[in-house]
């Protein structure tokens, strides 16, 4: 059973709607005088549960990019001082990266932004999905699995 014409327009909107998104995100970003990958960055050592902040390991895990990608980025955010390297006290080999005063106030400026943007747009994405819901049902699909 193939899918209906509107699926597929309910689908590129989304990714359209997406794309706008990351597009209006990294020029927030440039606005504040950060790289996307530095916005990500911040956000990565920010949004790391453990207090003590995150690896460099761990960042390019939520980065998805390569352990020395991530030691250049870092690299590049410590000289701009948006973040700063800690010995961990227990360990002094692992190091753990944590947000200086300018990098969290920054962060602040454009997160606050971004959960105006994102409030916005969980109506339009509500909309879409909401119109897909026949099509889920239509062909079996249940919204936890993938396809």
């Amino acid at each position: 059973m193939s899918l209906p014409d509107a699926a597929y327009q309910r689908l590129l909107a989304l990714r359209t709607g997406l794309r706008h998104f990351q597009r209006w995100s990294e020029q927030q970003a440039a606005a504040a005088g950060l790289t996307p990958a530095q916005h990500q960055l911040l956000l990565a050592v920010r949004g790391h549960p453990d207090r003590d902040g995150p690896t460099i390991g761990e960042v390019a895990d939520y980065l998805l990019l390569r352990h020395h990608s991530a030691v250049g980025l870092v690299d590049r955010a410590e000289a701009a001082g948006l973040v700063e390297r800690v010995r961990d006290p227990r360990d002094r080999r692992v190091v753990h990266l944590r947000l200086t005063i300018d990098g969290a106030a920054r962060l602040e400026r454009l997160s606050q932004l971004h959960l105006e943007e994102l409030d916005r747009l969980a109506s339009e994405i509500a909309v879409v999905a909401d119109g897909l819901k026949p099509v889920y049902e239509a062909h079996g699909f249940h919204r936890s699995e993938s396809i």
